[in-house]
C-alpha cells in the first residue's frame, strides 16, 4: 500500500485531505508541528499550536490513522519569526506563510516522509499538482534520473476564492513529484459538506493568516519580541515633501494602509513608501499608492525553460500577483542578469581585485497599475492557471 504523510494543522481541510486519500486506498499517517507556542507570548488566545495540535490528534484519530507531533519552535523562530521582526524593522512586508512552507513545512515533511518510509506527502493547500508526460523533454531534464523526466506543474486549485497556488511557488521539481493535494479539486463548500458527513469531531477553520500573531497586532509582537523601542519621525507628504505629522514607528506601517497614520488631510492618505534609514514615512493618495513596474530578487523558477541560464535574454507575457487575495493581472517579464559584489582578493603585490558573480532579478511591467505592491512580498508569475514561478518584490515604481 502506497504510504502518504499528510500535514495536519488541526482544522478542516487538512483533515478532509487525510479523509480523501484515505477513502482512495492510501496508507495516511498525519503529522503535526508544533511551530510556536502559546506560552512565548503568555496570551491563551493564540491557537496556533498548542490547542491546534490537540484537534489534530482529535480529528486523526476519529479517522482512525496515526498521528506524529513534532516541536520544531528553535527552527521556526529562525528561520520564520526572526526574519519576519527584522524585515519589518527594515520597512518591508515579508510573507511569513511563504517562509514557513519554504523552510519548516515542506522539508520537514518531506524529511518525515523519509525516515517513515512514505511514497507522498499531502496537505490542505487548493491548489493543484499535475504531472505531465513529454517524451521529447526527456533529454532537457532537470537532471539525468530517469524518474524526474516526467515534468510537474503548479496550478491553480478550481475553487477561485480558496485558490492557494501564490504561497507554493518557492516549491521545485523535486517536491512537486511527490506531494499530493486533492483539495485542489474541491471548493471550500464541498470541503465543509465532506467534514459534516464523516462527523468530524473538530470543526474549526484553518488557522489564522499569520499563526502566531493575534489579530494581526504586528507592532505589539516585534516589539515585545525584539525589545524594539519605537522611535517617532516625521510622516511627509510624497509630491511636496511637506511634512504633515509624525509616525509611531515604521514597523507600525505597511504599504497602502490607511488607518491608523493620525493625520488629517483635505482628501484620504495611504502609506506610499517607507524610507527605514531616515526614518520617514511618505503618505500620498490612493493613485500614488498604484504602481505598474516592480523589481523582484529572489526567484525560483517551476517551469524547466524559466529556469537560470535557459531561453534568456526574452520577454514573457504572464499574469502576476503581488499578494495571495489579488487576482492576477496581465503583465510583461523582463529577465536581467546583474552582477554584485561578491569579495575582495589580494594578490602577492597588494592588488585588490573585486570578484563578482551573476545574480537574476525580473522587472514586472503591468499593463496597468496595480494597488500597493510592498518590497518584501512575493509576486508570482502565472501562464493561465499555471505558476511559472516567482519571487521577492525589491522595489516598485
Amino acid at each position: 500500500m502506497v504510504k502518504v504523510i499528510v500535514g495536519m494543522s488541526g482544522g478542516i481541510d487538512s483533515s478532509v485531505t487525510a479523509y480523501i486519500l484515505k477513502e482512495q486506498g492510501y496508507d495516511v499517517e498525519g503529522v503535526s508541528f508544533i511551530l510556536w507556542d502559546e506560552k512565548n507570548l503568555n496570551n491563551p488566545n493564540i491557537r496556533c499550536c498548542s490547542a491546534a495540535i490537540r484537534d489534530a490528534s482529535e480529528n486523526a484519530a476519529h479517522l482512525k490513522i496515526p498521528h506524529t507531533i513534532i516541536d520544531v519552535q528553535k527552527v521556526f523562530r529562525e528561520k520564520v519569526i526572526n526574519p519576519f521582526v527584522n524585515l519589518y524593522l527594515k520597512g518591508l512586508t515579508p510573507n511569513p506563510c511563504i517562509l514557513c512552507n519554504r523552510f519548516i513545512k515542506f522539508p520537514m515533511l518531506f524529511e518525515v516522509a523519509k525516515e517513515k518510509g512514505a511514497n507522498y506527502v499531502a496537505t490542505g493547500h487548493y491548489a493543484r499538482v499535475e504531472s505531465v508526460r513529454n517524451n521529447e523533454q526527456r533529454g532537457k531534464c532537470i537532471d539525468k534520473s530517469e524518474d524526474l523526466c516526467d515534468y510537474f506543474l503548479l496550478k491553480k486549485g478550481i475553487d477561485e476564492k480558496k485558490d492557494q497556488s501564490y504561497v507554493l511557488y518557492t516549491l521545485g521539481q523535486r517536491e512537486l513529484k511527490r506531494l499530493m493535494t486533492p483539495l485542489g479539486y474541491y471548493n471550500k463548500k464541498t470541503v465543509r459538506m465532506l467534514a459534516s458527513e464523516i462527523k468530524l469531531p473538530v470543526m474549526r477553520s484553518e488557522s489564522q493568516e499569520i499563526c502566531f500573531i493575534e489579530d494581526r497586532k504586528y507592532p505589539k509582537f516585534i516589539e515585545k519580541l525584539s525589545n524594539f523601542t519605537a522611535r517617532p519621525g516625521p510622516i511627509v507628504n510624497i509630491k511636496n515633501n511637506e511634512i504633515l505629522g509624525e509616525h509611531k514607528g515604521i514597523h507600525r506601517y505597511t504599504i497602502g494602509q490607511r488607518k491608523g497614520l493620525g493625520i488629517s488631510f483635505k482628501e484620504p492618505l495611504y502609506v506610499i513608501a517607507i524610507d527605514a534609514l531616515k526614518n520617514i514615512l511618505y503618505v500620498g493618495s490612493q493613485e500614488d499608492a498604484k504602481k505598474r513596474e516592480l523589481w523582484v530578487e529572489n526567484l525560483n523558477w517551476i517551469i524547466s525553460a524559466w529556469r537560470k541560464g535557459e531561453a534568456r535574454p526574452h520577454t514573457y507575457r504572464v499574469s502576476v500577483k503581488v499578494r495571495s487575495t489579488m487576482k492576477d493581472e496581465p503583465a510583461t517579464l523582463y529577465l536581467v542578469t546583474h552582477h554584485e559584489s561578491q569579495d575582495k582578493k589580494h594578490d602577492n603585490n597588494g592588488t585588490c581585485t573585486m570578484h563578482y558573480k551573476p545574480f537574476e532579478l525580473v522587472r514586472v511591467v503591468f499593463d496597468e497599475p496595480q494597488w500597493a505592491p510592498a518590497p518584501g512580498q512575493s509576486a508570482v508569475f502565472y501562464n493561465g492557471d499555471i505558476v511559472i514561478g516567482g519571487g521577492v518584490i525589491k522595489k516598485s515604481i
